[in-house]
């Protein structure tokens, strides 16, 4: 992990690059570095990878931390920090870089590294509402059951990566590949099933332990995210026979799903499959710098 530190002002930043934004996307990393090293004391690290990236948060001491990044990037950093019980303490800042930015900018940030670096020096401090689970996940945006398929992003992880059977313009390689799997004895699959589309589930949904839809009706998905004054908004969309259902609304601190396994998408990661899960909303848990007069 390389850092450089450079000249000392009144303002003190640890700036973080994800080694994803630098390989995606490294004229904005430039970009930004050149903008927050001009406005502020600042000591750069350059993380090779997430041991690194969180050695590096945990060693900040009273700099304020800034993370270059998409929106995966963010999410780690919020999970590490809640992790070590300092969220309360500590206010992030971060410049999106990279393929996935919708979660920043759904919380503010401006999506140029311009922009969102200028918010870095002269923004204000936001806190914001976030949900924790019993297995000590944190949500910042919204979850969904079903997961919906994520759309292919450049530098995302393979839960983004396009199908290998998806070769435009080379239609004889998906011949020799559908050949090859006639060939492969029954059991010993060429290559992974894929993820089975989502479909209607049977899930028992509690909003502050009253039932909000049981396991005699189907669902075709749950969403769930913070909405203010330290509630979550809940929407249960049931399977509609003819005429299309109405939607179950409902808000309240804590939300839990239990029946059958199911896998669920927070932010950008998709977890499970579990038979149940608690997530309860903590109020103002977290701070996040966004530009002035939002």
């Amino acid at each position: 992990m390389a850092e450089v530190a450079t000249s000392a002002t009144s303002e003190q930043l640890l700036v973080v690059v994800d080694p994803v934004a630098r390989k995606s996307d490294g004229e904005s990393v430039r970009i930004a570095k050149d903008v927050l090293g001009a406005g502020a004391g600042m000591k750069l690290c350059l993380p090779d990878g997430p041991e690194e990236f969180a050695r590096a948060l945990a060693r900040r001491g009273s700099r304020r931390p800034v993370v270059v990044g998409d929106d995966r990037a963010l999410i780690r950093a919020v999970a590490l920090l809640h992790r070590h019980r300092e969220l309360a303490g500590c206010v992030l800042s971060v410049v999106p870089v990279g393929g996935a930015l919708s979660l920043a900018r759904s919380l503010g940030v401006p999506t140029g590294p311009v922009a969102a670096a200028r918010a870095v020096l002269d923004g204000v401090e936001r806190r914001m509402d976030l949900m924790v689970d019993d297995s000590d996940g944190v949500v910042l945006g919204a979850l969904r059951i079903p997961p919906l398929r994520p759309a292919p992003a450049a530098g995302a992880g393979p839960e983004a990566a396009p199908d290998p059977d998806d070769v435009p313009g080379r239609p004889w390689l998906r011949t020799c590949q559908s050949l090859v799997r006639t060939l492969v004895p029954p059991g010993r699959p060429s290559r992974p099933a894929a993820a089975s589309e989502p479909g209607p589930s049977r899930l028992r949904v509690e909003v502050d332990g009253e039932t909000l839809v049981d396991l005699n009706q189907p669902v075709e998905a749950v969403s769930v995210s913070p909405a203010a004054s330290g509630v979550a908004s809940v929407e249960v969309r049931p399977v509609s026979v003819g005429a299309e259902a109405s939607p179950l609304l409902a808000e309240g601190r804590t939300v839990t799903v239990s029946g059958a396994h199911f896998r669920y998408r927070a932010d950008t990661v998709v977890s499970g499959p579990v038979r149940t899960r608690t997530w309860v909303v903590r109020e103002g848990a977290w701070g996040l710098t966004v530009p002035a007069g939002q």
